[in-house]
């Protein structure tokens, strides 16, 4: 028969061993999607109350009219001059959805996104819609180069008409299809128009470059087309997703919250104070 004594050290080292390994084990069964979303707060505030984004806006969009107006002077072909954009996040503003997700326990879903859509609320970006104006203004024509499904057309449709973009229709509007490659979307623009430049908030909305696994083949991809950016390549701040995000996920984005936080913090250079 055991002693009082030698239950209680039984009984203290269980707990003890208990404190070292339930942290771990509480991290991966305890942290949910509504905890992941917390870390949505910083880049959706930023996004919608700091005056540095919508500085940024405007700066990408009178970069793009510059460089419009260079190769409106430069230009020698026959073809007509497009001028090709992403939608989310580079014309238009959807961090509302952003804001929705904190505090629910749920991440995106095709579901709530194509209700998004349908309700046509997303701002217009700073900038956005003067530029391409201006484009059309000129003789040019802009072409929406969206991944957005095709279920979301009519909703895509009545919110970029009632913030006053122009060539909201049938042939300039081109949502996704069959596939999220824009490669054959922009090569069939090409066809018919000479391209001034491309505006996006990702990589792949300018070149299949960028379609690597992970994030070490995307860095590589920007060194090796650096002169382009600014000049052919206009790129928009978006903190807050992307292709990159499924980059630190290396293509698992089923994977739990848990591990998903583990993920984004992996990829951070922490500094190390000298103790």
């Amino acid at each position: 028969m055991f002693s009082i004594q030698s239950r209680t050290f039984m009984l203290s080292a269980a707990l003890l061993i208990g404190s070292f390994s339930l942290p771990a084990f509480a991290h991966d069964t305890e942290y949910s999607n509504k905890d992941l979303n917390e870390q949505l707060v910083m880049s959706t505030i930023w996004m919608q109350a700091s005056a540095e984004y919508k500085a940024l806006s405007y700066q990408a969009f009178n970069l793009a009219q510059m460089q419009f107006d260079r190769y409106l002077s430069e230009h020698k072909g026959n073809k007509k001059i497009a001028v090709v954009v992403d939608a989310d996040e580079t014309v238009i503003d959807n961090s509302a959805y952003q804001a929705w997700l904190i505090g629910k326990d749920f991440g995106y879903s095709s579901k709530s996104w194509g209700e998004w859509m349908d309700a046509a609320e997303a701002k217009a970006m700073p900038g956005a819609t003067d530029f391409l104006n201006y484009v059309v203004s000129k003789g040019g024509e802009v072409f929406y180069i969206t991944n957005r499904k095709t279920s979301g057309l009519e909703g895509t449709r009545k919110n970029l008409k009632a913030l006053g973009f122009p060539n909201v229709d049938d042939a300039h509007l081109m949502l996704r299809e069959s596939t999220s490659n824009k490669k054959p979307r922009r090569d069939a623009v090409a066809e018919n128009y000479d391209i001034a430049l491309l505006m996006g908030d990702n990589l792949n909305d300018f070149s299949n470059d960028f379609k690597g696994k992970n994030l070490a083949e995307s860095d590589v991809g920007v060194e090796r087309n650096k002169a382009l950016f600014g000049t052919y390549f206009i790129m928009l701040p978006n903190p807050g997703y992307g292709d990159w995000e499924g980059k630190i996920y290396e293509g698992n984005w089923g994977a739990t919250p848990a591990e998903k936080d583990k993920m984004r913090k992996s990829k951070m250079r922490v500094w190390q104070p000298i103790e």
